[in-house]
């Protein structure tokens, strides 16, 4: 397809939640597309996905540990705040399985960069990555 540059048909329009902070400063990526991890605890992915409903959109933020494949925290709203991946960050550590140190990896969306998530982690004593 690629060669003969046809492309398919896209019914629907995609909706991205992905908006970044205008003054935001992302953190480094210290994961580096390596999604693999050697123990639990000590590499977190997140993400945040929307799920319609009869009364409107409802939101899911959800923290992947990348050595189970497990989630180990989520939180569901109907908006996607800041406080939804803090609370599903929270809910992650109140589980205890979080190392000291672990990399909590996310895109650069406005959720990720707020200085509530960035306290949030820095209290938990965890490092945050972007890619």
């Amino acid at each position: 397809m690629r060669e003969r540059d046809i492309t398919g048909v896209t019914r629907r329009k995609r909706r991205s939640l992905t908006r970044p902070a205008k003054k935001a400063v992302p953190a480094h990526d210290l994961i580096g597309r390596d999604f693999t991890a050697a123990d639990p605890g000590l590499k977190l992915v997140g993400d945040i996905t929307y799920i319609p409903t009869d009364k409107g959109w409802l939101y899911l933020a959800t923290w992947l540990d990348l050595a189970t494949r497990e989630i180990v925290g989520y939180s569901m709203a109907d908006h996607h705040r800041a406080s939804l991946v803090v609370d599903a960050l929270t809910m992650a550590a109140g589980r205890g399985r979080l190392q000291t140190g672990c990399i909590v990896h996310s895109d650069r969306g406005a959720e990720y960069t707020s200085d509530e998530l960035r306290r949030e982690i820095s209290r938990l004593g965890l490092r945050q990555s972007m890619g």
